[in-house]
């Protein structure tokens, strides 16, 4: 094989224009600068199967000249083994996108509809964490069982056996796309049932005994903070919702003559609306937060215009009243709602609904959002006068608020 002749220099790259019309420069080899309107790419000509084809290998100067060249070598040498370049970097390119991180971004980018901002962001940096690392460059059809259940056993011998839980179901979950989207056969986590220490069981804090409850409750009614943070308190004893669909309530969700407020999908754990019915007590409190929030934006705007209220105020309040993390969380509240309307006879589904929680058929929950909502209003009515009750400490005359 010839030896290049290696032509250019680095003054010549920079001195070359466009003249009005497209030119090359020859380096040597069959390489050449091809210098256009748009820029200046390196070309290589070659001839195989009797044809004469052409490689491109970048822009300059993105590409350098010693890079040029160094690729114009390698696809020599491809050609002295009867190897065709061009078809070896097409399979090149093929490969990269068949890697695990490809096909985790591709995975992500069509979750993005369905699964909540904040469980994408966790998601991505577990998999930047313990996944990429390690098989992120590895093409999905050569990722084998052991290769999986190595890097999971990482974050498991940290006690992280919660991460690792969730990593396997993830990298399933991108395994699937990849089967589906033909660039894999088989799932490896399938094959690792079992093969991980079980998750300790861990509760969230949370007060749901009757008495707790109403120390709770009058806690909260001496609480001399923020204005908003106190009636984002009591809404969360008297909605149950999560804390974060709470804090980035707007006003043009709350309907106070009709008594609802209905969250956008895009503001939902589960990616589904939800309708929450209002108690005459919770709309008695949005009018009174109304005055000082309204008419329109955050309905628990924080110290900074514009921004509602974070987790950790709540949490720091609540510290404040005399309960910290290990008695009671914003989180907290759900427990102690569905614990106490379950003990007094509310239907479960209709406790269920109103927890938001997922349902195996979207179906049956599009039907029940509209089906069973009068069940769930005389519900969050009945347990805002039973909070009443137990608030004022007269609990001689407590019956169960079970539906009939």
């Amino acid at each position: 094989m010839p030896k290049p002749t290696n032509k250019l220099t680095a003054a010549a790259l920079r001195a070359a224009k466009y003249e009005g019309r497209p030119h090359k420069i020859a380096d040597g080899g069959g390489l050449y600068l091809h210098v256009t309107a748009s820029g200046k790419y390196w070309r290589m000509k070659y001839r195989a199967d009797g044809r004469e084809k052409l490689l491109s290998f970048g822009v300059y100067p993105r590409v350098s000249l010693a890079e040029a060249r160094q690729a114009r070598d390698e696809a020599k040498a491809r050609l002295a083994r009867g190897e065709d370049p061009q078809e070896a970097k097409r399979a090149s390119r093929e490969t990269r996108a068949d890697t695990f991180r490809v096909l985790a971004g591709e995975w992500m980018e069509l979750k993005r509809s369905e699964l909540a901002e904040g469980t994408l962001r966790l998601t991505r940096s577990r998999l930047e964490t313990w996944v990429f690392p390690e098989i992120g460059e590895r093409p999905v059809r050569e990722i084998e069982p052991p290769d999986v259940l190595r890097l999971l056993r990482v974050p498991e011998s940290k006690g992280k056996h919660e991460t690792a839980h969730r990593l396997r179901q993830r990298i399933g979950q991108i395994f699937r796309y990849a089967i589906a989207t033909g660039r894999a056969d088989r799932d490896p986590t399938a094959d690792l049932k079992g093969a991980l220490a079980s998750t300790p069981t861990k509760h969230r804090a949370a007060i749901t005994t009757p008495n707790e409850v109403a120390d709770l409750l009058r806690a909260i009614d001496h609480y001399d903070g923020q204005p908003s943070t106190w009636a984002a308190l009591r809404m969360l004893a008297l909605t149950f919702v999560r804390s974060g669909e709470l804090r980035g309530a707007t006003w043009d969700e709350i309907d106070l003559d009709e008594g609802t407020w209905r969250i956008p999908a895009a503001r939902m754990k589960m990616r589904q609306p939800h309708i929450v019915p209002l108690s005459e007590q919770a709309s008695e409190c949005l009018r009174w937060l109304h005055a000082l929030t309204g008419p329109d934006g955050l309905v628990f705007e924080g110290l900074r215009p514009g921004k509602p209220i974070s987790e950790n105020t709540l949490l720091a309040a609540l510290r404040n009243l005399g309960y910290d993390s290990s008695k009671m969380t914003p989180h907290g509240f759900r427990a102690m709602a569905s614990t106490l309307l379950h003990e007094q006879g509310w239907p479960p589904e209709v406790i269920e609904l109103q927890l938001a929680h997922a349902q195996r058929s979207q179906v049956a929950a599009a039907y029940n959002r509209s089906s069973r909502l009068p069940q769930r209003q005389e519900m969050m009515q009945a347990w805002a006068d039973y909070l009443d009750t137990l608030r004022s400490g007269d609990t001689s005359n407590v019956v169960p608020i079970r539906s009939a």
